[in-house]
């Protein structure tokens, strides 16, 4: 067996060594501007809107990812999420006039863009309930829209989003999955809710139950979650449920009777009619996309080559009605059928759904850059970030909250986990095993390394500050001054003095130990009453230079070691900071990783929400001066959400963004211009070794430099 293993790891080894002089040339994301490149897995979809003049636009709303937009008939994906601050996408439509009008509906309220996605604005005035379920367009009046809410009911506008009226006489089930109008009499509006069909002839003025025959023996109505009409004989109408199957009515919902000959035992989630021949009709449910020939009398799976068979939404070209999109869940992304559902083939090119939290580089040659992940482990990346391949043997735990890499010893990595899984250890970069011993079964949000003693390390966790003096063999508490609840979300160490190290906390601030975590004092002078510290960072020439990142108030500096402190968050258009990275090389120069803050929260009015601008959508933001003034940096960052933050120590131009939902963004900064200096004087420099004779050189060595970066560690 121990055989095995080795012979294993040498031709992964090998593998990789292979894969690395294939990709030695960093792909570069161009000055100032990101790039995407991944981790990629496919996202959650859950709408599907298209162009109904240029029926290769197409649009999806997804499950945390936000909006991408296709122009080439779902062959290839953009994310379209300016000015979006809740990527949670439940509707989608499309001004059937001006189709570049979209409105879009979101667990932050409705949000409209009036140029095919490019910025979207909120359109929440009166829109009390701000979880949007479901949307629905008057196609003879287009700024007539309704939307349907979880537990609000249904809200109208009759002034395309500007404002918006409760419109629920009548509707005494107010969870509304979806909502339809009959093009013809548009007047006449269907909701389907948890307690069955409603239905309104005037306009969502008054509502009636249309629940007639929508029943399963000694079962209650079933919950409603689509609603499909006939576009040639609009009174037969079709009801998708879960649990009941499909039901049909043929007398605009007088009664309705089941239709689920050879489909049975599956949810519907989705429905969609062949707008040249009604009786082609298609049904997206747990168990695959299945059709019918003769308007639901029958039906049969249509599966083939389907990559994912949980399907969640469906949509039909309405030009070429052969065409169907099909939107999955549970990480399948988009399939589309070019010969009616006869076949599928995945149209997964640009979506991504990989949720960052945390980002470690690693100097080596060529450097290795790890990204964690919720819920999907680790990745590397050995060609600064152009392609990406899972790190997982032996990682039992993959949510990946945290990072650290050995300083001198680069090949040995810590993986802090969530929902109990502790901390994980390799010492190749490959293959991992537990470092559990004394942490117990905890949440770590982050870990920092001694860069003198690396075998000394911190975890922070949801039960305070964990220490180990082996490399993770063995942990011990570190709280005397810190409850044993405290949340712990940040660490940095002083590089020049490592027994000194300061502890980000949930509602408490920031705490200093100066005797290696023996003990603890607070460090909150100035800061907000009950802060959460989310994210540190130290000056590696200056350690008595430190920044914190908070929930809610923006970046403060410090400048006497924690001692007090002061805002520094000018220019920072959000106050969420979930990041801090400093330039190993020019301190001065650091960037703040945000996002916005919780919309749906806001509006309900759980939270302060000030008026939005464009850039409140958070992303990436810099500081040259040390914190004075911020600049974004957000040119060509599609996923604002931004979790964590590396800058590579050879070449701190380049910049790395994780994001929630959307992978990992490389940023290849120009080089700063070089300004005339003065001869230097033979005064001894600082050193940031443990040998105390030994001074810094012009250029830093690789190690050196580590040392300086890596008390930067981000949770």
């Amino acid at each position: 067996m121990k055989h095995t293993v080795v012979a294993l790891r040498l031709a992964l080894i090998l593998f990789t060594l292979l894969i690395s002089l294939r990709n030695v040339t960093h792909v570069s994301g161009g000055d100032r501007a990101w790039t995407s490149y991944g981790p990629n897995r496919n996202i959650d979809v859950m709408a599907i809107a298209i162009d109904p003049v240029t029926t290769a636009n197409l649009y999806i709303g997804t499950a945390g990812n936000g909006v991408f937009v296709s122009t080439d008939g779902g062959d290839e994906w953009f994310a379209s999420n300016a000015g979006l601050t809740s990527t949670q996408v439940w509707a989608l439509v499309a001004n059937p006039t001006t189709p570049a009008t979209l409105f879009a509906g979101t667990d932050g309220g409705v949000f409209k863009s009036t140029d095919g996605g490019t910025i979207w604005r909120q359109a929440n005035n009166g829109l009390t309930n701000p979880y949007v379920w479901s949307l629905a367009i008057n196609p003879a009046t287009p700024s007539t829209l309704y939307a349907g809410t979880s537990g609000g009911g249904v809200f109208k506008s009759t002034n395309g989003g500007a404002t918006w009226t409760v419109a629920n006489a009548g509707l005494t089930n107010r969870y509304v999955h979806t909502l339809l109008v009959v093009p013809t009499t548009p007047n006449t509006v269907y909701a389907g809710t948890m307690g069955g069909v409603y239905k309104s002839t005037n306009g969502a003025g008054a509502w009636v139950l249309a629940n007639t025959g929508i029943a399963l023996p000694g079962a209650p109505v079933p919950t409603i979650h689509a609603l499909a009409i006939d576009p040639k004989t609009p009174s037969t109408l079709y009801a998708g449920t879960s649990g009941g199957g499909l039901f049909k009515t043929t007398n605009g919902g007088g009664n309705w009777g089941l239709a689920n000959t050879g489909l049975t035992g599956v949810d519907v989630w989705a429905l969609a009619v062949d707008p040249a021949t009604p009786a082609g009709l298609y049904a997206a449910t747990d168990a695959g996309v299945w059709k019918s020939t003769n308007s639901g009398g029958a039906w049969s799976a249509a599966n083939t080559a389907l990559g994912n068979t949980y399907v969640h939404v469906l949509a039909i070209d309405p030009r070429s009605p052969t065409a169907i999109y099909a939107g999955t869940y549970y990480g399948g992304g988009m399939f589309k059928s070019m010969n009616g559902g006869e076949g599928w083939r995945a149209a997964n090119n640009g979506l991504t759904n990989t949720h960052v939290g945390a980002l470690a580089v690693a100097l080596q040659v060529p450097p290795k850059i790890y990204a964690g992940t919720h819920g999907d482990g680790l990745f590397m990346s050995i060609d600064g970030g152009a392609t990406w391949s899972p790190d997982n043997a032996g990682l039992a735990n993959w949510n990946v909250f945290a990072l650290a890499v050995d300083p001198k010893t680069p090949t040995t990595l810590y993986a802090g986990t969530y929902y109990g899984g502790g901390v994980f250890k390799t010492t190749d970069g490959f293959f991992w095993d537990e470092a559990n011993i004394g942490l117990g079964n905890r949440d770590v949000y982050t870990l920092a390394i001694d860069p003198q003693t690396p075998a000394i390390l911190y975890a922070g966790t949801n039960g305070g500050v964990f220490r180990s003096t082996n490399g993770g063999a063995a942990w011990g508490a570190a709280n005397n001054g810190l409850s044993s609840d405290t949340i712990v979300y940040a660490l940095a160490i002083d590089p020049l003095a490592p027994a000194t190290l300061y502890a980000g906390t949930d509602g408490s601030g920031v705490f200093r130990s100066t005797n290696g975590g023996a003990t603890w004092g607070t460090s909150s002078t100035d800061l907000p009453a009950n802060a959460s510290a989310l994210a540190l960072a130290i000056d590696p020439q200056t350690p008595a230079t430190l920044y914190v990142g908070t929930n809610g108030s923006g970046v403060f500096k410090s400048t006497n070691g924690g001692g007090t402190w002061s805002a520094a968050a000018t220019g920072i258009s959000v106050p969420h900071v979930n990041a801090l990275a400093i330039d190993p090389q020019t301190p001065s120069t650091l960037y703040a990783g945000t996002s916005a803050l919780d919309a749906a929260a806001a509006a309900l009015g759980q939270a302060p929400q000030p008026a939005l601008r464009l850039t409140d959508a958070g992303g990436v933001f810099k500081s040259t001066n040390g914190g004075a003034t911020w600049v974004p940096l957000n040119d060509g960052l599609t996923n604002p959400f931004v979790m964590a933050l590396a800058v590579d120590p050879q070449a701190p131009t380049t910049l790395y963004a994780g994001t929630d939902g959307g992978g990992v963004f490389d940023l290849q900064q120009p080089a700063p211009t070089p300004t005339p200096t003065a001869t230097p004087s033979p005064t001894p420099t600082a050193t940031f070794t443990t040998t105390p004779t030994q001074t810094a050189t012009p250029t830093a060595t690789p190690e050196a430099v580590m040392r300086a970066y890596l008390p930067l560690v981000l949770h």
